[in-house]
């Protein structure tokens, strides 16, 4: 256990001073070994170990993010050790408690949603007739012909500004004449 400790510290100094291969070959000692200590921490847990491979994948990523901050007069153990644990706490978090049911089980008892009511075109339009006249030609280029701003502007020979406050003010007029009734 020491000598693989040992060995994975001076890769990682090897690795830290720009031995690509030293970083290779200490990626794939270390890979196994968090691989089965993921599984392991998800057994703890209560989890499936189908997870583990993400979790390793976290770690790995990790770890090379965060390189930089590895102390390298110390071992190196430690260091990835506290980024695994880290790690599979936070998988296990975005896991929670979670039971997993196939939603085609129960597709003929669930409920069916409930038609959002609609108005009719001629509520639309009597709606729209209690508007000034320059909002209501706003909100049916923008709503109704899907216009855009400065089209729009172009159209009523308005300045952008002006479109969105006459668009702003025909919304808000609408939308208090509908809560009222």
């Amino acid at each position: 256990m020491r000598e693989r400790e040992d060995e994975w510290t001076g890769l990682m100094r090897s690795a830290m001073a720009g031995d690509d291969a030293a970083y290779h070959r200490l990626l794939g000692a270390i890979a196994p070994v968090l691989r089965a200590a993921a599984r392991r921490g998800l057994a703890r847990a209560g989890q499936p170990p189908d997870q583990a491979e993400d979790i390793v994948q976290d770690i790995l990523l990790a770890v090379h993010l965060k390189r930089h901050t590895w102390d390298a007069n110390a071992p190196f153990a430690p260091w990835l050790f506290a980024i695994a644990r880290n790690k599979l706490i936070d998988a296990l978090r975005r896991r929670g408690r979670r039971v997993f049911v196939n939603i085609d089980d129960f597709a003929e008892t669930l409920p069916e949603q409930p038609r959002a009511e609609t108005a009719s075109s001629a509520e639309v339009q009597a709606q729209l007739k209690t508007l000034p006249v320059r909002q209501r030609e706003v909100l049916q280029s923008i709503a109704v012909e899907s216009a855009s701003i400065k089209d729009t502007a172009r159209k009523f020979a308005m300045s952008e500004g002006a479109v969105r406050v006459a668009l702003h003010r025909a919304l808000a007029s609408l939308t208090a004449r509908l809560r009222e009734q």
